[in-house]
């Protein structure tokens, strides 16, 4: 068994604080930026950055669907932390300046791996599949914010 890691960073023409309240934002925003890889969307404690517990299933490939009950923390300013209960799975999302009223988001997603032969698929295809997932969310994103 390994870590598996999947890192996706986007350049966003928009503040900082208003990028980073979207993403934070899991009862009014967060759901309209998935892309269809979602489903089952739901939050069942707070909705708005830390404290927020929010459900969902994340279908990677056609047989792989992921079952995710998350806590979210904000360790630091421009941070929001995913820990699955599920599984584990942790995604962070890192909001930094990029100059003029421009942002950079981070998402990091690790797991541990199986080992193996299934484990050595997994490190090699996952991270890549699951960097389209969050490009495609990035994108959602990246139109929301020129609203």
């Amino acid at each position: 068994m390994g870590q598996v890691e999947a890192t996706t960073q986007r350049e966003i023409a928009a503040d900082p604080e208003d990028v980073f309240d979207a993403l934070a934002d899991y009862s009014g925003t967060r759901p309209k930026l998935l892309p269809e890889h979602f489903s089952e969307y739901e939050v069942r404690e707070g909705g708005d950055g830390k404290g927020t517990l929010v459900h969902w299933k994340l279908q990677a490939t056609s047989k792989r669907v992921r079952d995710c009950l998350l806590d979210v923390d904000e360790p630091t300013d421009g941070q929001l932390v995913e820990k699955d209960r599920n599984s584990s799975m942790v995604t962070t999302w890192t909001v930094t300046p990029a100059g003029e009223q421009r942002a950079r988001v981070v998402v990091t997603t690790t797991w541990q791996g199986a080992g193996g032969v299934g484990g050595f698929f997994e490190r090699t295809f996952a991270p890549k599949g699951l960097g389209r997932i969050y490009d495609a969310l990035l994108t959602n994103l990246e139109a929301h914010m020129k609203k």
